[in-house]
């Protein structure tokens, strides 16, 4: 027992060091809001207008919402890795690695606090969406699903953004594989339009993609047209989440090569 709390300790310690890095730059916040902004407010208004995209009978940007903040989450948390080259660089990853921690602590810590940080785009996306006049669901236990959602998905995507780090290893590289991933993720999954509109091919990669089922488990939770069974949105947590025990495994094992 003793074990298990030191390590959800030391996984809280890292996590926590995480979200202070946002306290120190909060600026980070308000530039984070600008693309999911424009997505709403230039693409959701004009595709609306166009009717181009049959969705189920939901008003597109309705149906548009869920898609922008998991884009947003997403593209928080691909860049997530990079601060792990700039900390082997001043010298912190060496200390990490001597210290009793265990690496999937670390892996978990570091994938909790990207998590964490995108929780700033709930209030953003959700704002905007009240703004422009989308229905949303705001029972307690909807929130806590998307609160759910938007956590297991950025720790996602921050634990595959570290898998790169450590990989690459240099902040060029990581910044050009990084940028060269976020759209196929993006347009290979529901954000913008219903998987039952793509060509064969895509639709078999899009049902590996996680970023599908944490799209379709938003839409369940944020949306009162999607009469959804609460099985539906427990099938998407459970892909995410094995998909994140699956690659912290990985991360774990790769972590100490950042350093060589």
């Amino acid at each position: 027992m003793s074990t298990i709390t030191g390590l959800f300790g030391k996984t809280l310690a890292i996590a926590e060091m995480e979200v202070r890095k946002l306290r120190h730059d909060p600026t980070e916040l308000a530039t984070r809001a600008i693309q999911p902004a424009l997505w709403l407010l230039v693409f959701g208004q004009v595709m609306s207008r166009a009717r181009m995209i049959e969705t189920g009978g939901l008003a597109y940007l309705d149906f548009l919402v869920p898609g922008v903040l998991a884009q947003s989450v997403l593209f928080i948390a691909i860049f997530n890795g990079i601060s792990v080259i700039w900390e082997r660089d001043l010298g912190i990853v060496h200390k990490f690695l001597a210290s009793p921690a265990p690496r999937a602590a670390l892996v978990v810590g570091k994938a909790l606090g990207g998590g964490v940080r995108a929780l700033s785009q709930v209030v953003v996306i959700l704002g905007l969406a009240v703004l422009l006049g989308v229905a949303i669901r705001w029972e307690a236990l909807a929130l806590l699903g998307v609160v759910a959602l938007v956590l297991l998905g950025a720790m996602v995507f921050s634990t595959f953004s570290l898998i790169i780090a450590c990989l690459v290893k240099t902040r060029e590289r990581f910044m050009g594989i990084g940028q060269v991933l976020t759209m196929p993720l993006f347009f290979a999954s529901n954000a913008i339009y219903p998987t039952s509109l793509m060509p064969q091919w895509l639709q078999a990669i899009a049902r590996v993609n996680p970023l599908t089922y944490q799209i379709d488990g938003l839409r369940a939770c944020l949306l009162p047209a999607q009469h959804v069974a609460p099985l539906g949105i427990a099938a998407d947590l459970a892909v995410l989440a094995a998909s994140l025990v699956v690659l912290v495994a990985i991360s774990a094992r790769l972590y100490p090569n950042i350093v060589r």
